[in-house]
């Protein structure tokens, strides 16, 4: 689906593309937004540590000669962000940058940290100099506390705004299109030792997939390891759609009971993540974020999330464009990351998602926010790469997005 930012999930549809890539992942699977953390950390380490080897000009003995195709002088790889599981196509991404810059071993030498140049700098050490290319600090906002009281109205809303919904259906050969601006939590580790919560700055990304989910198209551009023109999301293989990797004809197969949707989600993503509530909580999220759902599915999983132990009410969150409204929201127990799906207050529209820290946790404070998306637009073209009438390129829309079953 389209994915992605640290955070988790980043990345829904974009598991074919993996396929291709990586080997299967072992199990259990992390969640997505550890698994988006980790590859944050990692590309943090390669950047400083591909950054520090190209500058040596001789080999240290105590690690050996800087690896082959590492960057000389130049621009490190930004660290990819995963959406969702929209992170897996990004993951993937990141995967190719790290073979083509030949980093063949992360194991660094030992040095001064404190020392940024000499024989005991960052060269040794392995810590970044200065924050992630494009990167600025990431907001603090006040964590609201979420409640149970009102959820579910708002559920009964939210899901009667979904069910009455009219999204853009697909005919033959068309593809599904989704526009949205994102950021996500870039790690940064200072000379000093101390870690930096940054965000890479709001940028566009759009997806089109055809409705079995077996061709797509990303575009990701402030991305380094996206080309500019993007990158394919095809399964020349077609892949069996799951939950994990749908389309917008499987979602069409689901039931729409929640009941029935919440029992599939917890059958078919047991052992996964961070335990099964906040599992089911992120594959639901995962279905959302970057598809179009059809309406009374979309209905069924609103009402099926309100029934996952943990899921709170917030009165007010804010997407990546600046708009207000509720949140159906839960918090990760592992790394205390809240993720909140924001709504229109008076449409019930679904605008974005937004990703804050409620408390001090793997050197990020409490506040932080890892992670903003929003939906600026949802509809059908004839070709990937075609964009909708009166949208363009590096356009950012401010008003909510056209209600549709996936929103």
């Amino acid at each position: 689906m389209i994915r992605s930012p640290r955070r988790r999930r980043e990345e829904p549809l974009d598991h074919a593309e993996l396929a291709r890539l990586l080997p299967a992942p072992g199990d259990p699977e992390l969640s997505s937004a550890r698994l988006n953390g980790l590859e944050e950390h990692l590309m943090t380490e390669i950047r400083s540590r591909t950054s520090d080897t190209a500058s040596d000009t001789a080999p240290d003995t105590s690690t050996g000669a800087p690896p082959a195709g590492a960057h000389a002088g130049g621009r490190a790889p930004r660290p990819a962000r995963r959406s969702g599981r929209r992170p897996v196509l990004v993951g993937a991404a990141a995967a190719l940058v790290l073979a083509a810059a030949g980093v063949a071993g992360l194991a660094g030498g030992s040095g001064d940290p404190g020392d940024p140049g000499g024989t005991g700098g960052s060269a040794s050490s392995g810590r970044a100099v200065a924050p992630p290319a494009g990167a600025v600090p990431a907001p603090v906002v006040q964590v609201v506390r979420g409640s149970t009281a009102g959820l579910a109205g708002a559920v009964a809303d939210i899901s009667g705004a979904a069910a009455r919904a009219e999204p853009p259906e697909p005919g033959p050969g068309q593809f599904l299109y989704v526009r949205s601006e994102v950021s996500w939590l870039v790690s940064w580790e200072g000379a000093d030792g101390k870690n930096r919560s940054y965000v890479d700055k709001i940028h566009p990304r759009e997806v089109w997939r055809s409705p079995d989910g077996d061709k797509g198209w990303l575009m990701e551009p402030y991305k380094e390891a996206i080309d500019r023109d993007g990158i394919t999301l095809d399964d020349p293989e077609g892949g069996e759609r799951t939950l994990n990797s749908p389309g917008y004809d499987y979602l069409r197969t689901l039931p729409t009971d929640p009941g029935l949707l919440l029992k599939k989600i917890y059958d078919e993503t047991g052992g996964m993540g961070n335990g099964p509530d906040q599992q089911a909580f992120s594959t639901i999220g995962d279905l959302l974020r970057e598809q179009v759902v059809p309406p009374k599915l979309a209905a069924g999983l609103y009402r099926a999330a309100a029934r996952i132990p943990g899921v709170v009410l917030v009165d007010d969150s804010v997407d990546a464009v600046g708009r207000h409204g509720v949140a159906i929201a839960r918090t990760d127990e592992a790394d205390g990351a809240r993720t909140e799906w924001i709504f229109d207050r008076e449409t019930y529209t679904y605008l974005g998602e937004r990703t804050v820290q409620t408390r001090d946790a793997e050197g990020i404070a409490a506040g932080t926010v890892r992670g903003r998306t929003a939906v600026t637009d949802r509809a059908v073209v004839d070709a990937v790469k075609q964009r909708p009438a009166g949208s363009a390129p590096g356009e950012r829309a401010v008003s909510p997005a056209t209600p549709s079953a996936g929103t």
